[in-house]
């Protein structure tokens, strides 16, 4: 396995398929490659949601939520957000109460994100810095760490089945998870589908997604509907992928009688997410539209308005990449208190 897998690095590292997210620009036009009113005081934080197995939180306070809520729009008058007829979460959600701060990327390679490119304890270390700067930036609302875990990787090589993706053995999902127990951590698991769907690859995680802490991840660059191999062109998820994945989740919640998960939906381009307003939103699962875009600060704002803002589902998410969004003129990462001049407020940050 371990020789197996050495050379499947080999020729991912060789054909650029280890997910930098790659844009060549925050826009994303290069092709793609391997909370107020109510003081947050004035009521009981949620529980932690790395240690409860069961739902038992108080029930969800509908003044407070919305009151939450309507901060996280910051001032938007559109009308866009916050999303309207949108459920009220079941009791023990994440959102709009914290911040996700997770750091993305795979044990196995340097290449594919900050949390396999740093040793554990200086990557947790690194982390727990940038969790300060959140909250020193906006003091109102709590941060949660995560660590968001490739565990299907896109590949330049068919494999036995031709799919051009690689599962992670779970004894590495193992390590994650015990790595984010270290920092009371969330965990996200993250998919790269390829020529595979995510019919088959979710069901594949499911005896780590019924564990309260761990939610999922799903990347519409490298699902390849059309048959072309990973890397090539820019792939696509419909919304009624989205749904699926939402659906599936939702009945793990109920059936486990979990909190609500958090899906991630990566996005950089307008056909990455095809039929948007067909996303249904459910009580057990919260969906983010994570703006995964790297370059300059002015690209990435471009991507933010017209894929993110614009095409509202419910909450939003940033990415930031410490190499990439400096690679060009001004050299520059956007800062803490920089993102947060966003409309609506992202609360899920991701860094790569």
């Amino acid at each position: 396995m371990k020789n197996i897998f050495l050379s499947t690095v080999l020729l991912l590292s060789s054909l650029g398929l280890f997910s930098n997210c790659n844009q060549s620009n925050g826009s994303k036009k290069t092709t793609g490659t391997a909370a107020s009113a109510a003081k947050p005081g004035a009521e009981a934080e949620p529980a932690d949601t790395t240690t409860i197995v069961k739902n038992n939180y108080p029930p969800i306070n509908k003044a407070q939520y919305d009151s939450l809520m309507k901060r996280m729009a910051h001032g938007d008058t559109t009308g866009k957000w916050p999303v309207k007829n949108a459920p009220y979460p079941l009791p023990g959600a994440i959102f709009p109460y914290k911040r996700v701060i997770a750091y993305y990327g795979n044990l196995y390679s340097k290449k594919m994100g900050i949390l396999g490119e740093l040793p554990p304890r200086e990557m947790l270390a690194k982390l727990k810095g940038e969790l300060k700067s959140w909250q020193r930036a906006d003091p109102t609302t709590p941060v949660q760490p995560a660590l968001h875990y490739i565990a299907v990787v896109a590949q330049g090589d068919g494999g036995k089945d031709g799919k051009y993706r690689y599962r992670m053995p779970f004894k590495q999902i193992d390590s994650v998870l015990a790595i984010a127990k270290k920092i009371n951590a969330l965990v996200f698991l993250d998919v790269q589908v390829s020529l595979s769907n995510i019919q088959t690859e979710l069901p594949l995680l499911e005896k780590y997604l019924i564990m309260p802490h761990v939610h999922f991840g799903m990347d519409p660059e490298f699902s390849m509907k059309d048959g072309s191999k990973p890397g090539k062109k820019i792939g696509t998820y419909d919304a009624s992928d989205i749904n699926f994945a939402s659906n599936y989740l939702a009945g793990l919640v109920k059936k486990h009688g979990l909190p609500p998960k958090v899906l991630i939906v990566h996005r950089f381009t307008k056909k990455m997410v095809t039929n948007y307003k067909n996303i249904k939103l459910r009580p057990e699962v919260q969906i983010v539209m994570d703006m995964d875009g790297w370059g300059e600060p002015d690209l990435k704002e471009g991507t933010w308005r017209y894929f993110i803002y614009n095409e509202p589902v419910q909450f939003t998410g940033f990415k930031l990449f410490y190499k990439n969004d400096i690679k060009k003129a001004p050299h520059h990462m956007l800062t803490p208190e920089e993102v947060l001049k966003k409309k609506p407020y992202p609360m899920y940050i991701q860094y790569q």
